[in-house]
């Protein structure tokens, strides 16, 4: 078979299609490498929170979306109508960038005062901030009509990731959206350590978790990615379909 494709083929192009070959196997290898070195520098059983206290991470959270994210949950956001929190919210940049749409009457919740602290200064109100832990928020039953997290539901300890999810389901009435990064693998290659500890697990994985709690799960593409890992937004729905 391989004598017949030489001869029906161009040398040229089948070397190059050989080199090709090469090139994309030695990139899974570095990949994987990469992978399995920030896997044995993290700690499974310690969720990084120190970090929500830091100005440097702060200053990350004003540009992380940029191009890529941002973009989308207004695509996500723009059609609908009513209350909406913001999970892990931060400084509060992402409410700001949606606040053009006057549709929306938009909340936020975050772990650290300090990242409330500059969601304040962008001029939200304190009525509309909380500090607050994702997975025990208080809010009562159904509070909201949307919620959306974005970059923060992987960096919770499995159980918390289930708290979480849970949480989101209690206080949205309609639908929650949350983005995330899964392993470019698509394989469970599990709890590790970049600048924070997060899970780089498989689409499959995570469904598992919302899937759960949600009736109805879809999974969209997110143009957000990096070295070992690619964005998806999972779109949850409470009503069902």
């Amino acid at each position: 078979m391989k004598n017949i494709a030489n001869q029906l083929c161009p040398p040229l192009l089948w070397s190059g299609s050989s080199k090709l070959k090469a090139k994309l196997a030695n990139l899974k290898n570095k990949t994987a490498q990469k992978s399995k070195k920030l896997k044995q520098d993290a700690n499974p059983n310690v969720q990084d929170l120190d970090l929500y206290w830091d100005s440097k991470i702060a200053n990350l959270l004003e540009t992380w979306g940029e191009g890529n994210v941002w973009n989308e949950v207004q695509f996500l956001m723009a059609p609908l109508e009513g209350k909406v929190l913001d999970i892990a919210c931060g400084t509060g940049r992402t409410m700001e960038i949606l606040s053009k749409f006057p549709n929306l009457d938009l909340y936020g919740v975050d772990i650290s005062d300090l990242l409330i602290g500059k969601a304040k200064q962008r001029g939200f109100s304190d009525k509309k901030l909380k500090i607050s832990d994702a997975t025990k928020t208080n809010y009562i039953d159904s509070s909201f009509d949307y919620s959306y997290s974005i970059g923060s539901l992987e960096h919770f300890t499995e159980d918390g990731i289930l708290k979480f999810i849970t949480e989101s389901y209690r206080i949205t009435k309609a639908s929650s959206f949350h983005m995330l990064p899964v392993s470019r693998s698509n394989q469970n290659e599990g709890w590790m350590k970049t600048l924070q500890s997060f899970h780089n697990n498989s689409i499959e994985w995570w469904l598992d978790k919302f899937k759960q709690v949600y009736p109805t799960v879809y999974v969209l593409d997110s143009q957000w990615n990096d070295d070992i890992s690619i964005g998806k937004w999972f779109i949850c729905l409470k009503g069902g379909r």
